[in-house]
């Protein structure tokens, strides 16, 4: 047996039903790191037969992690602990630092990296003339091959001059050439993914994502960066310290 299980103890004659005890334990057990991401849980056989539970109690406990987003279930390959991002809103990282932080392979699947004419609310945001032009990116943010994010940022040609001068790190470029983002501004609302986005983001149409407003200011309070985020809420989370 998996020394992990050794860990979980259910109590048949608790009130609580089993298959809630073992997806509560289960989940604890991955928000600790006791399952990494990437990591394979064991079929809903060989789960019941390690517990002693009933194959209907398994399923029902996976079904349970499947709908928090905890696990991902490949027809053929078997059930995966899915990457999961914890980001503070009270210090500035970039996607790619955390994700490596954390132990997670980070990448991108671009889908729009050019020159363009700012919008109005770009040109407001960012302290733009009429005639300006910005760098514009738009990309799919992925942790392990897993689509977390959908991204798109909006920079002055006097901070980012060429876009394809992006791969991977938006912030390691704009720090190796002197323009480092030294605060920013974080605006996170709720949003229902349109056709066009869930199709992106992987997600079903109108399911509920994290929109993240982030306006990055350079050490001089030049505006700089304006990027927008849509965050699956299945993989991304958000949280802040807060002391008295």
């Amino acid at each position: 047996m998996d020394p992990r299980f050794t860990q979980l103890h259910l109590d048949p004659q608790g009130a609580t039903p089993l298959y809630q005890q073992l997806a509560r334990q289960l989940e604890q057990a991955i928000e600790t790191g006791a399952w990494q991401a990437g990591d394979a849980l064991p079929s809903e056989r060989n789960l019941a037969e390690s517990l002693s539970v009933s194959r209907i109690t398994a399923r029902k406990a996976l079904d349970r992690l499947a709908e928090l987003g905890l696990i991902r279930r490949s027809r053929g390959s078997g059930t995966f602990i899915t990457p999961r991002l914890n980001q503070s809103l009270s210090r500035l990282s970039s996607f790619t630092e955390l994700l490596a932080q954390r132990g997670f392979t980070p990448s991108s699947h671009w889908l729009e990296r050019k020159l363009a004419n700012p919008s109005a609310e770009e040109s407001m945001r960012l302290g733009l003339g009429a005639d300006a032009q910005v760098s514009r990116l738009k990309r799919l943010r992925l942790a392990d091959d897993v689509v977390m994010a959908v991204e798109e940022s909006c920079l002055p040609i006097s901070v980012l001059p060429d876009p394809l001068t992006v791969d991977t790190s938006l912030y390691a470029v704009l720090e190796d050439s002197g323009k480092g983002i030294a605060r920013a501004l974080q605006h996170v609302t709720a949003i229902n993914a349109g056709e066009e986005l869930a199709a992106l983001a992987e997600v079903p149409e109108g399911q509920a994502l994290l929109k993240v407003t982030r306006l990055g200011y350079l050490s001089d309070g030049t505006p700089a960066e304006l990027t927008i985020t849509y965050c699956r809420t299945d993989y991304y989370d958000f949280m802040v310290e807060l002391t008295r």
